[in-house]
């Protein structure tokens, strides 16, 4: 079959203010139970696929997260930790079983019309997504690394060492792209699919492989 060119959906979508009554009842729940009891509610509606279930997802969501905008589509087996350090922007879409993992002295802050496809994972706790950013199915941020120090002590009992991600606004992230500890991703770049990336990206390039290196500049950009 021949290629096409069709219109982007997620990224032209106008983003609609959430209905008055679905704020009240994360309101209503948020007064009457506590974490654990808002859990137990996100557990009986995680795997639907109905509208009632993605309602419901963010309406516990919205009563347990630092910020959380409106428009935003939570798929099926999605999960998380300390929620209560997100903030989420108008009109994110987080794709089915995705995992977020924050800390709960950290920060993470997913910014307007994000993109998240399907089994991406986040080690979310000093994690910075700007603004309209593509992510593809299975990406994932490590945020951290145990120091490995001293030698005669296992890794996994040695200090972790947490260094901040950034993804800079407009980019896009491949299928499978990894972003290690520390990396920041320039504003309009494009993460190859699989690469590995160790260090930071310029704004407007593309880098591709393991580990991921510059392929050339985005077509209309003069460096």
């Amino acid at each position: 079959m021949a290629e096409r060119r069709v219109k982007a959906v997620h990224g032209l979508k106008k983003i609609a203010r959430d209905p008055a009554r679905e704020i009240e009842l994360s309101r209503q729940l948020k007064s009457r139970y506590d974490r654990n009891g808002l859990l137990e509610i996100y557990a009986l509606h995680v795997s639907g696929d109905t509208d009632y279930h993605q309602k419901m997802r963010r309406t516990v969501w919205r009563a347990l997260a630092k910020k959380f905008g409106h428009g935003i589509t939570i798929g099926p087996g999605v999960a998380f930790k300390h929620i209560e350090t997100f903030e989420i922007g108008d009109g994110v879409f987080i794709g089915a079983q995705s995992y977020i993992q924050g800390r709960f002295d950290g920060v993470c802050r997913i910014g307007r019309s994000v993109w998240i496809g399907p089994q991406s994972f986040f080690d979310a706790r000093q994690l910075i997504i700007e603004d309209r950013v593509g992510w593809g199915p299975g990406g994932k941020v490590l945020g951290s690394m145990h120091s490995g120090v001293p030698i005669g002590r296992p890794i996994i009992q040695t200090d972790l060492i947490i260094k901040p991600v950034r993804i800079g606004a407009e980019s896009d992230i491949g299928v499978n792209a990894v972003i290690l500890p520390g990396v920041t991703i320039g504003k309009g770049s494009i993460v190859g699919a699989g690469a590995v990336v160790t260090r930071n990206v310029q704004p407007y390039a593309i880098v591709t492989g393991v580990p991921a290196r510059f392929l050339k500049w985005r077509d209309g950009y003069s460096s």
